[in-house]
Order: C-alpha cells, then structure tokens, then sequence
C-alpha cells in the first residue's frame, strides 16, 4: 500500500464509531426505550436509520429509535388520529423524563448538547402495516408515510459483501465529505440511496470510486430517487431547486479537489495529494 492508500486506511479508522461511543449511545437508547415501553403498550422498539446500518458519521447526532405501538393496545387508537397527535403524546410522555425533548418532523428529539459524543437519540412512533414494515406520522402532509427501515438494513448489509466490505466505510466517506461542506445535501440518506444504486462492483480504490460517485451525483442530484424498500417514495423531496443546484456545485466542487488529488498521487506527489484529501474531510484524514 502506498502513503495515500495508508492515510484513507486511517479514514476508513477514525470514521468508525468507538466502542467508548457504542457503550455511550446503548445506555442512552435503552434507558429510552426501557421508558417507553413501560408507558406504553409496544409491539416491538430497536434502532434504525444510519446507526443500524453502521453509515452514521460522527459526531453521533439524530441516533434512530423506532417504537412500534402494539395494534390492540391503549396507544392504538392514535393510528385513526392526525399524525400530529401520536407525536404530542410521546412528547409529553419523554418530556416527563427528559425535559429538554422537543418535536421536529416525525420525531421527538431527545438531546444531550453539540459537545457530546453522543449529540441527540431521535424517537419515532410507528405502527405496523399488514404487508410489511411500518406507517409513521408525517405531520407536515398530514398523513402517514410507509417506510422499512429493516428492508433498508438489509440492502445495506447485502451491498456491503458485495464490495468486499468497503461499502459501508465508503458512504461514511461520502457522508463526511458533504458535513465538511456544510451538509449541502440534505437528507443524508439521500447519498445512501444515489450510491446503492451508483456503486457497481467491483469496488476500486476509495479515492477513485470517490471522483466517480461526486461526478455522477452532482449530473443526477436533482433526479427522483425511489426508496430503495419500494414503500416511502422518492427520497429526494427535501431540497428545494435552488438547493439543489447549490449542492450540485458543491459536489462539482469536491470532485475537482478529489480529481487532483488523485492526479498528484499518480504524479508520484504523494504528500501534495494528501494536503488535497484532507481539504475533503478534515480532521478525519490523518497522515499515515
């Protein structure tokens, strides 16, 4: 391996959660979910989102919790209600514990300040649809949103053997890089999405699939990109068209740093090329 091929093996390291952060974020998820269960009637509570599929950047922010409300329980009749209010009950009831929770979309936040490892656990309360995976509140529209967040994991995991193991460290890597740009693709799934379709096989070297997925996102940012569970729709609805174009240009933008950067290390300019990644994603990168 080579002094670039060293320095993305230490990226691929300091993106990985700790086990100190790993013991942090199980006792705060199972404290919350112990809660709720004893509150309230559930069929089923575990982790979803970029954590359970082990894509989460760091710091650990927005930690996925799904509480899924048993169908003959008290709770049950919040499936018949607004959205709305399912999300307002569960506010009451963690703000009786937790009393800095607070709601923001489909989810009640529960955080712990920007200084912390662990930075916030979001609760989400679901019910459990007849043909597989979950209803959760989409109080913005107004109605329930179809999602499969285990369908999700699975995918994942299943593209992850695929590559030989490199995808999973790749979309942090993709992930780290749109934080160090100020998060200009937004929601972060999104990038999930585009590179499960955009990554083939077989999987290259990190700095070359790299250049290859920034160039073919910025071209596709703005096309529709389908839940990849086939349940919630497109994924990409969030961004405005102005927000968009800015992210595209963003993306452009890192392409052109990661295009030289790999041109410098075929140049033999190893060091120069380093100075380049580290533009990308910062502290992460440490020299090998």
């Amino acid at each position: 391996m080579g002094y670039i091929d060293d320095a993305f093996a230490n990226l691929k390291s300091n993106l990985e959660i700790t086990q100190t952060e790993q013991n942090l974020a199980a006792n705060r998820h199972h404290a919350i979910r112990d809660y709720v269960r004893k509150h309230w009637e559930l069929e089923d509570d575990f982790l979803t989102g970029s954590y359970r599929r082990e894509t989460k950047t760091k710091k650990l922010k927005d930690v996925d919790i799904f509480v899924v409300i048993a169908a003959d329980g008290p709770q049950a009749a919040y499936r018949q209600q607004a959205p709305i209010q399912v999300l307002n009950a569960l506010l009451d009831l963690l703000q009786q514990r937790w009393s800095d929770a607070y709601r923001d979309g489909m989810a009640i936040v529960i955080p712990y300040g920007s200084d912390d490892e662990v930075m916030s656990l979001d609760v989400v309360p679901a019910f459990k649809r007849a043909s597989g995976g979950y209803f959760i509140p989409n109080p913005d529209a107004g109605d329930w949103l179809a999602t499969n967040p285990k369908r999700h994991h699975e995918l994942s995991t299943a593209k992850n053997t695929d590559c030989g193991g490199k995808y999973v460290p790749f979309v942090k890597m993709i992930k780290g890089i749109n934080r160090e740009l100020g998060e200009p693709v937004s929601p972060s799934f999104l990038l999930e999405v585009m590179a499960m379709d955009l990554i083939k096989t077989p999987f290259g070297r990190y700095q070359d699939e790299i250049v290859l997925f920034l160039a073919t996102a910025a071209e596709r940012l703005d096309n529709a990109w389908d839940d990849p569970a086939g349940l919630g729709g497109d994924v990409n609805t969030v961004m405005t068209t102005t927000q968009k174009q800015v992210a595209a240009d963003a993306l452009r933008s890192a392409q052109a740093i990661a295009e030289h950067a790999v041109d410098l290390e075929d140049n033999g300019q190893e060091r120069a090329a380093y100075d380049g990644w580290k533009k990308l994603f910062g502290d992460r990168m440490t020299r090998p």
